[in-house]
């Protein structure tokens, strides 16, 4: 398993895992896929990461930032998928690690995540990491005519941003 980083030629296989995401229903809010110009506008330059293995990506990881507001800057939203076959292996836990640590290489304080309740392997990898349980949103989206709630985890860093 080679993880390295996301580059834009990447996007086909990435937006496939992202498509596979969203059919779980449980995964995001989103429902359709963006266009690549759209999701590289709303995501960190920096910390993309894909999980590939005999060249074949795997699993994708990437920052998006919560605010842009300059107090803010050092914490952004993280997005973990897996392939549906690959689920299951340990990916996304090493995509995750690896994101935690280019986003303290990049000054990043704060990773956070919301995630749904019923996304279990999804809660136990981040915990795993370091995450903890911050809050729940209830009922905050509907999808598919559902009202859902999303946990939020938070993660600081212990090495930027604790002077």
């Amino acid at each position: 398993m080679n993880i390295r980083s996301m580059t834009p030629g990447d996007w086909q296989h990435v937006a496939e895992i992202y498509r596979q995401g969203i059919a779980t229903g449980v995964a995001t809010f989103e429902t359709v896929v963006p266009e690549y110009d759209d999701w590289d506008s709303k995501h960190l330059t920096e910390c993309r990461v894909v999980a590939e293995d005999q060249g074949k990506i795997m699993g994708w990881a990437a920052l998006s930032p919560v605010s842009s507001r300059c107090v803010y800057e050092g914490v952004a939203e993280v997005s973990v998928y897996v392939g549906e076959a690959a689920r299951g292996k340990g990916i996304g836990r090493l995509l995750l690690a690896l994101l935690i640590r280019e986003s303290e290489s990049c000054g990043l304080w704060t990773l956070q995540s919301g995630i749904f309740p019923q996304n279990t392997a999804s809660i136990r990898v981040h915990e795993a990491l370091g995450f903890r349980l911050i809050g729940k949103r209830e009922r905050v989206a509907k999808l598919n005519g559902n009202w859902f709630d999303n946990l939020l985890f938070e993660k600081r860093s212990q090495t930027v941003g604790i002077e």
